[in-house]
């Protein structure tokens, strides 16, 4: 074995790492954000766990968060809750953050 391969493993080894964090990260964001809508929709904790599921789900329609807002804003202004997309944008980078935090803390 040549260290060359022994770096092109670290590298690979690294980057899959990565990669589980960034689905992790978005994963937990989902369901706080999901966590979030049911509180402002008045659901209960059961209700809002079900619904963060579903949160989840509808992150993996196409890339990137546009499938989530969609859903958020739908459900939202559906229930009567007085919100725009840029509130959810807003609240979207916090539960980001958040959720970074949570792992982060999980894995120390």
């Amino acid at each position: 074995m040549t260290q060359f391969d022994d770096r092109e493993r670290a590298f690979e080894a690294k980057f899959a790492r990565d990669e589980e964090m960034q689905f992790k990260v978005l994963a937990r964001r989902n369901r706080l954000l999901g966590e979030w809508a049911g509180r402002l929709m008045g659901l209960t904790e059961v209700e809002s766990e079900a619904y963060a599921k579903d949160v989840i789900r509808a992150d993996f329609e196409e890339a990137g968060d546009d499938d989530v807002i969609r859903k958020l804003l739908g459900d939202l202004t559906a229930a009567g809750v007085d919100t725009d997309e840029a509130k959810i944008r807003e609240t979207l980078a916090h539960k980001h953050v958040e959720a970074r935090r949570q792992l982060i803390e999980s894995l120390g």
